[in-house]
């Protein structure tokens, strides 16, 4: 069992969540249920994966967690640019979430390799 609060990429994903949910702040009010809630469901999937699988019993269940995390990051990541290429928030407001969903990524894929399991996702 991992101690999941002391993980750098933990405490990083949640600043991120930070992040995402100030700058959804300002999406336009009919996006409330859609992208808004899209991009808010996949950042905060991002820490919740990583705590979920650090508890488990067993580091293939853990890597398997980490997978989804890694999976939630790209979703992220995605959402992220089309909130960007529809007007919602500018290059300067999506790219240092960006640049620290790149890096938790890169974290992720980390933890993958060091449980001797391949990072593909």
């Amino acid at each position: 069992m991992h101690k999941f609060r002391e993980l750098k990429v933990w405490q990083r994903a949640m600043d991120l969540v930070t992040g995402v949910y100030r700058l959804t702040k300002s999406f336009p009010s009919e996006e409330q249920f859609g992208l808004t809630s899209q991009l808010r469901r996949a950042v905060v999937s991002i820490p919740l994966n990583l705590s979920e699988g650090a508890g488990s019993g067993s580091d293939a269940e853990f890597n398997r967690f980490l997978r989804i995390s890694l999976r939630s990051c790209y979703e992220t990541m995605t959402a992220l640019e089309i909130g960007r290429r529809l007007g919602y928030c500018t290059d300067a407001q999506v790219g240092p979430l960006n640049r620290e969903v790149d890096e938790i990524a890169a974290m992720i894929v980390g933890l993958i390799k060091s449980l001797g399991c391949r990072p593909q996702a």
